[in-house]
């Protein structure tokens, strides 16, 4: 669920390197669309009609719980990219299951995580 579609696809295009793969409509202001980066495929939906496909979403708002966790290469290069251009929540930093990793906000506050394995504990 997203407040703007378009504003969405947008982000995930331009700054994370993505590419659109549908949207309905085909063009002008989107109700829903998907983005593709290797195996990993994203569908947002714009947040009266998802509301109007699922009604008991009334209450929810976009953003929240939802963490997702993305392995990238080059993960310095993601990092230095992206700290001017969304906001930063927890650091690069390598985990003590030897990950490199780091995350941030999209522009609906959902969180996603990107992270590297460290070649040293392959």
């Amino acid at each position: 669920m997203v407040k703007d579609v378009n504003q969405t696809l947008k982000f995930y295009t331009d700054i994370l390197g993505f590419e659109v793969v549908q949207t309905v409509p085909e063009q002008g202001s989107f109700d829903w669309g998907m983005v593709k980066s290797g195996d990993v495929e994203i569908m947002f939906q714009k947040e009266a009609s998802i509301i109007s496909d699922y009604p008991t979403l009334q209450n929810s708002k976009p953003g929240g719980a939802l963490s997702l966790y993305i392995h990238v290469e080059s993960i310095q290069k993601w990092y230095a990219q992206l700290q001017t251009k969304t906001e930063i929540i927890k650091p690069l930093c390598q985990t003590f299951y030897g990950a490199n990793e780091f995350a941030f906000t999209d522009p609906d506050g959902y969180i996603l995580t990107y992270s590297e394995m460290n070649e040293a504990m392959e």
